[in-house]
């Protein structure tokens, strides 16, 4: 089976979005228990769960449309802290599978965690993002999400605030454009965006994400909401799979992964806030096959870190060019 095989099959389960070395950690000044009590909430999605996603399509808004069977799927998946400088956090998701005899590894998405942001990465258009600015209002006590796919190109981003009631700890996102996802892109919808509310919430048993989606089309030169969607992702507390296999795969690849997510950083700051890179409907973006492929072959020795950046700098300008 070819490592592209693989991959396909891994995010077919997934229903697409080591000796562990601890990340560099230069906690900011203190800001107050408020602070630190959203700081633990989003560290706590950090650990090993067995998760499962459910996508829902529950109400038509045009008369010629169906809502799809539901999209069901899951697998084993670890989150690693991998940055935490006090007022930001970053948390690495990886998928672990076993397929005829072997398991594996797939990079899945990150999220990015910014307490009271300046501005935010977002998705503007079909293969088009920009860094959006956010108000004083806006941000006062509240805490940017931005996630990036698998190859560490961007996806989508939104502010909202974390609340801690009524035995509830939530955070809520304002109402954010995202780009199809795999589930929906490789079946040619008529809808091309979405317009999606982002939960995330704490349990005894894990956190769940919980994602209010109302898929957009045009239809006579309008944009139209053509049917919404309920997701729900279910984060279980779960260690009983191959945990050391994906921590391995990080170690191999977290240096070069540093390095690409430098090179996105900087194909942002080239084209002053914004970036432009092809949607693919099997990988989330061009890059995904050629980024996603050198780190496997780094992991598998064929190829060393530096040789393997430098190619993937080269994908990414090239891409965003």
């Amino acid at each position: 089976m070819t490592a592209l095989t693989r991959r396909a099959s891994m995010l077919a389960l997934a229903g697409a979005g080591f000796a562990f070395a601890a990340p560099t950690v230069a906690v900011a000044q203190s800001r107050g228990p408020a602070v630190e009590r959203d700081r633990q909430a989003i560290l706590a999605m950090a650990g090993d769960y067995h998760v499962r996603f459910n996508f829902t399509e529950t109400v038509a808004f045009v008369g010629d449309y169906t809502p799809l069977e539901p999209k069901r799927s899951g697998g084993h998946e670890s989150v690693r802290v991998i940055a935490d400088t006090g007022d930001f956090i970053s948390l690495q998701h990886w998928l672990v599978a076993s397929h005829e005899g072997e398991t594996f590894v797939i990079k899945h998405w990150r999220q990015d965690w910014t307490y009271q942001p300046r501005n935010v990465l977002v998705y503007e258009r079909k293969d088009h993002w920009m860094t959006a600015s956010v108000s004083a209002a806006e941000r006062r006590g509240a805490w940017a999400q931005t996630v990036w796919q698998t190859d560490d190109s961007p996806r989508y981003g939104g502010v909202g605030r974390w609340t801690h009631d009524l035995g509830r700890v939530v955070w809520e996102s304002n109402p954010t454009l995202r780009p199809l996802a795999r589930r929906d892109a490789i079946r040619n919808p008529p809808y091309n965006r979405y317009r999606s509310i982002n939960r995330h919430a704490l349990l005894p048993t894990g956190w769940v994400h919980e994602q209010d989606n109302s898929k957009i089309g045009e239809r006579d030169g309008q944009s139209v909401t053509i049917v919404q969607e309920d997701g729900f992702n279910n984060y279980q507390h779960f260690s009983d799979y191959p945990v050391a296999v994906g921590d391995a795969y990080w170690n191999d690849t977290k240096e070069y992964w540093a390095g690409v997510r430098r090179n996105w950083d900087e194909a942002v700051a080239r084209g002053r806030g914004r970036v432009h890179i092809e949607e693919e409907p099997q990988n989330g973006s061009v890059t995904g096959p050629t980024l996603m492929g050198l780190a496997n072959r780094i992991h598998s020795g064929e190829v060393q870190t530096g040789p393997a950046m430098a190619e993937a700098e080269a994908a990414i300008v090239q891409a965003t060019a």
